[in-house]
C-alpha cells in the first residue's frame, strides 16, 4: 500500500494539525487512511488514532531495525507518516533518528510544511535547500502553512514557482487551530470533550486549503514487510495499568506480546480499580503527578499493588509508573503524596528539570535483562534513591550515565521508557 511522509523544516511548522487534519478529511470522504509518527511520541499517535480510526505505530529510526520500521508500516491502506521536529535532525553525534531516515528506509517521498507565517521570497533558497540536501531524500511537494492572506500566498507561490515542486496548498493562520499543551507535549486526546469537534476543524481548513488528490497522488508503494518474531513477553498474563495518569505504553509492545501468546488485562488506578490477577503488574508513564492526591488515596489500587509484591509478582514501572512505586511523589506545589511504597525513592515535581534524550540501557537482572533502546523524557527531580540499581544507562553518544532505576526483589523500574531490545 501507499505512503508518504509529512514533514517541516523545523518543530513548530504545524505538522501535526496538519496531519490531523489530512486524516480526518481523507477519512471522511472514504479513503483508507491510517497514521504513524516518527519517533518517540505517546501523545501524537491517539490523535491521529482519533481522526481517522486506524491504529497509530511509532517508527523510531533510532531505536528500531529497518526491518522492524518496514513491518511496523505495513498494512492496508494510504499511510501518513507524521514527522518530528525538523526533517534532518535526529540524535548525536550523526542525526541517527532523523525523520528523514524513515524516507530513506521506506522509499517514501516527503511533503515539506513550511511555517510561511514570517516568510516572503526567502521561502524559496530554504524550500531549494532541504530539496537539493539528500538525493535519497525526496521532496515532492510543499504545504504553505500559516499564511497570512491571499496576497501573501500569490507571494509565496510565485517565489517556488522556479523550483518545479508543486505547492499542494496553503492553510491560514487561525488561532481556532491551536492546542492546549503542556510539558510533555499536547493535552493528551482523551482529555479533550472538544476533540471531534477540533478534528472536523481541522479538516475543514484542510480541504479548503489543500488539494487532496494531488497530495494522494505523490505517495509511492511501501516495502515489502519482513516477518519478525514478536518481542517476548515478560510472563504469560499481564496487568497493565491504563487511563489518563498511565496512558505512556508502547502499543507495538504490548501487540509484540499478544503476538507472542500473553494474555494482557488493563485496569484504571485512577478509577482505584486493583490490578487484576496476573503474573506481571505493568505501570507505564504519564501524569501521575497531576492526580498525585486522588492516586494517594486510591487504597484498592494501591493495596493490590503492595499484596501482589508481598506475593512475590513482578512489578514494573516505568518512569511515570516508577514514580509511583516510591515512598512519595511530591507535586508542582510543594505537597508531599505517599505512593506504594515498593521502592525507596522519592521524587519531585515541585523542581522542574528536563532529562530528554535517547538511551541504551543494560540490566543484568529483572523483567527485561539486556540491553535495550530507550528514550527518557520528564521533568521530574529525584531527591533520594536508595538500593540496587536496574540498568547501567548510556546516551546516544555513548556517554556513560550511570546508573539508573531500581530494582527490590520482584519489583523494578526506571525513568527508562524501553522501545525495543538490541541484540
Amino acid at each position: 500500500m501507499p505512503g508518504l511522509i509529512l514533514a517541516a523544516p523545523s518543530s513548530g511548522s504545524g505538522k501535526t494539525t496538519i496531519t490531523l487534519g489530512l486524516l480526518r478529511a481523507l477519512s471522511r470522504r472514504g479513503v483508507d487512511v491510517r497514521g504513524a509518527k516518527s519517533g518517540p511520541d505517546y501523545i501524537d499517535p491517539r490523535f491521529h488514532e482519533a481522526a481517522c480510526g486506524r491504529a497509530c505505530p511509532n517508527l523510531d529510526a533510532w531505536a528500531m531495525s529497518p526491518d522492524r520500521i518496514r513491518s511496523l508500516a505495513s498494512g492496508e491502506g494510504l499511510l501518513l507518516i507524521e514527522g518530528a521536529m525538523g526533517l534532518f535532525d535526529g540524535a548525536p553525534p550523526d542525526g541517527k533518528g532523523a525523520t528523514a531516515d524513515l524516507a530513506r528506509i521506506l522509499g517514501l517521498p516527503v511533503v515539506l510544511i513550511v511555517d510561511a507565517s514570517r516568510l516572503a521570497g526567502s521561502v524559496a533558497p530554504m524550500v531549494q535547500g532541504f530539496a537539493g540536501f539528500d538525493p535519497a531524500v525526496k521532496i515532492a511537494g510543499v504545504i504553505l502553512n500559516a499564511t497570512g492572506s491571499e496576497r501573501h500566498e500569490a507571494i509565496l507561490a510565485r517565489a517556488l514557482a522556479p523550483l518545479g515542486l508543486p505547492v499542494l496548498g496553503a492553510i491560514r493562520r487561525d488561532r481556532a487551530l491551536s492546542q492546549p499543551s503542556r510539558h510533555l507535549g499536547l493535552v493528551q486526546a482523551g482529555e479533550r470533550p472538544d476533540l471531534d469537534a477540533f478534528l472536523d476543524a481541522a479538516a475543514d481548513r484542510v480541504e479548503a486549503g489543500i488539494d487532496l488528490d494531488a497530495l494522494v497522488k505523490l505517495a509511492a508503494p511501501l516495502p515489502a514487510a519482513p516477518r519478525l518474531a514478536p518481542i517476548p513477553a515478560p510472563a504469560s498474563s499481564i496487568a497493565v495499568a491504563s487511563d489518563q495518569a498511565f496512558a505512556f505504553a508502547y502499543p507495538h509492545l504490548l501487540t509484540d506480546w499478544q503476538r507472542g501468546g500473553a494474555m494482557i488485562h488493563t485496569f484504571s488506578p485512577l478509577a482505584d480499580e486493583p490490578a487484576p490477577e496476573a503474573d506481571f503488574i505493568f505501570l507505564p508513564g504519564g501524569y501521575p503527578e497531576l492526580y498525585a492526591g486522588h492516586i494517594a488515596g486510591n487504597a484498592n489500587f494501591l493495596g493490590s499493588l503492595r499484596a501482589a509484591a508481598a506475593r512475590g509478582v513482578s512489578i514494573y514501572g516505568e518512569c511515570g509508573g516508577y514514580m509511583v512505586l516510591g515512598q512519595t511523589l511530591t507535586d508542582a506545589d510543594g505537597k508531599r503524596h505517599k505512593m506504594a511504597g515498593l521502592l525507596d525513592l522519592e521524587t519531585s515535581f515541585e523542581t522542574r528539570r528536563l532529562h530528554l534524550g535517547y538511551r541504551k540501557v543494560q540490566a543484568s537482572t529483572g523483567p527485561f535483562a539486556g540491553t535495550w533502546a530507550a528514550h527518557e523524557f520528564h521533568y521530574a527531580t529525584t531527591l533520594s534513591a536508595r538500593g540496587q540499581p536496574l540498568f547501567v544507562a548510556a546516551d546516544a553518544e555513548g556517554t556513560k550515565l550511570g546508573p539508573m532505576g531500581l530494582v527490590n526483589g520482584s519489583i523494578s523500574g526506571s525513568f527508562a521508557h524501553l522501545i525495543a531490545p538490541l541484540a
